[in-house]
């Protein structure tokens, strides 16, 4: 049954990426992988057992699950398991940087501090679904996975803590994202901002010259460029799916209700989720930004031939205003031509009592296998703690940052960062069960339903159908699950 389940939510991640796999999809060219300083045999893990420079044995810091294997802060990166031996596998989804060596430059920095353990790596193309398929066949993935979607009770059967959330939450940043009885499981390679891509130059030749704070504002703002320039205002992204879907998406919650808690603890229990608040704020808000540009013409010409790769090279050029995106995004789009200093990040246009928000959070998060070798999940902790410290992955990619202390380039000013509150533990999947019955799968797989909003304003669909046909669903997928209706 529970390789049937997680079968289920592969065929679901394959359609869209989540919040926590916003750039997961972004980068999937082909499918790659490279194996460095492979210095180690197996049986030279199994003969090294857990010894360090230091002298410190790591039974002495343990998670309270695993007497063998060290936690997170108990290492000291540079000192402790300088001499360590083993070899370990981490797959991942991140193919162009496999593609472009910036993956081999990061081991083999790792490999100065630590030359005895071999890190293999693979870039795969379908991460989402591949990785799904292959988690339930044990230690035969490797040792180091970005985690898929699966339910918060298997996170022990498949993963190793790193530590309590509470000594973890002092070294990084979304510590409880992957919490299951006070315990963290996952670690984000880099963290997401959600709000808005836009070119500054495309914008200052519009006449723009404050930065839209409310959809109204947004969509005049959208006008001028539609006047002033011939760039496309709004770019949809609605032929990749996950690109429309899963980034409209991620602004749910804090960022349209001022309210950390509503998306994971309110949202499953009100009636009417979907209702025009009157003030530009909310899901109703949120979707008819989207609606109204598609209406009003301030989008592409014909939504059908949008093209992910290269909408990249189009925005960089200033071919086009604005793009709805998370902050992963930054990087690819300064990369893509020769006007990097072009590409700016903006709060999403919605204010509550004049107030901006933005949720952060982790993209992908590291998880160690809780089926490897002791020895093996000791280099792997090991691993994990260096490439989140040390390598500058995070800020390569212009991620919102994961470590408390290593270095950041991330600047988003104006705007309130926050977290969504996670679910109460007895509800830990209580969202999951609502998307399944409702069918409506908010930040899991939506595509469908972004995409049919786009297809709705462009066929003169009254936006008010949409909301209502959401409305209902939402309200039945309580009903069957007997979801106390409570705001």
């Amino acid at each position: 049954m529970k390789l049937k389940r997680l079968m289920a939510l592969g065929m679901a991640a394959v359609m869209t990426m989540s919040l926590t796999a916003c750039g997961g999809g972004s980068n999937d060219s082909s499918s790659s992988s490279s194996s460095t300083n492979n210095n180690a045999s197996s049986s030279d893990a199994s003969s090294s057992n857990s010894s360090t420079d230091s002298g410190t044995s790591s039974a002495d810091n343990t998670t309270g699950t695993d007497s063998a294997v060290p936690t997170y802060a108990s290492i000291k990166l540079g000192e402790d398991y300088t001499d360590f031996t083993a070899s370990i596998k981490f797959i991942h989804h991140k193919t162009d940087r496999e593609g472009d060596g910036t993956m081999a430059s990061m081991i083999a920095a790792f490999n100065e501090v630590y030359p005895n353990i071999s890190v293999e790596t693979e870039g795969i193309t379908d991460y989402a679904g591949t990785s799904l398929l292959r988690l339930p066949t044990g230690a035969d993935w490797g040792d180091v996975m970005f985690i898929p979607t699966i339910d918060v009770a298997d996170y022990p059967e498949y993963f190793q803590p790193y530590g309590t959330v509470e000594e973890m939450s002092e070294l990084i940043n979304f510590a409880d994202n992957c919490k299951l009885d006070d315990y963290c499981y996952g670690i984000g390679y880099m963290g997401n901002a959600q709000g808005l891509l836009y070119n500054k130059k495309v914008f200052a030749d519009a006449g723009i010259t404050n930065l839209p704070k409310t959809p109204d504002e947004f969509i005049a703002a959208l006008q001028q460029i539609k006047d002033n320039t011939d760039a496309i205002p709004l770019y949809t992204n609605y032929a990749s799916g996950w690109a429309l879907g899963g980034q409209w998406d991620a602004l749910l919650g804090a960022i349209t209700k001022g309210d950390t808690a509503w998306l994971n603890q309110k949202f499953t229990h009100q009636a009417e989720p979907f209702a025009d608040n009157g003030d530009g704020t909310g899901a109703y808000a949120l979707y008819k930004i989207l609606y109204d540009a598609v209406a009003q013409g301030l989008t592409e010409e014909d939504y059908t031939t949008t093209d992910w790769e290269g909408c990249k090279g189009m925005i960089n050029r200033g071919e086009i205003g604005t793009m709805v995106l998370g902050s992963w995004a930054i990087a690819q789009m300064k990369d893509a031509g020769d006007n990097p200093d072009d590409i700016g990040y903006m709060p999403f246009p919605i204010s509550i009592n004049g107030q901006q928000y933005a949720t952060a959070g982790p993209d992908y998060n590291y998880g160690i296998n809780a089926k490897a070798s002791d020895e093996n999940k000791t280099a792997a902790m090991i691993f994990v703690k260096w490439m989140v410290e040390e390598s500058g992955w995070c800020d390569l990619e212009g991620g919102y940052p994961i470590s408390k202390t290593a270095e950041t380039s991330f600047v988003f000013d104006g705007v309130n960062i926050v977290t969504n509150d996670p679910a109460p533990d007895d509800e830990a999947d209580l969202m999951n069960q609502m998307n399944a019955a409702s069918e409506l799968n908010f930040n899991n797989g939506g595509d469908s339903r972004v995409q049919a909003i786009v297809e709705a304003a462009a066929a003169g669909t009254p936006y008010e159908n949409l909301t209502a046909e959401w409305t209902q669903k939402w309200n039945d997928a309580q009903s069957s699950l007997g979801v106390d209706v409570t705001y």
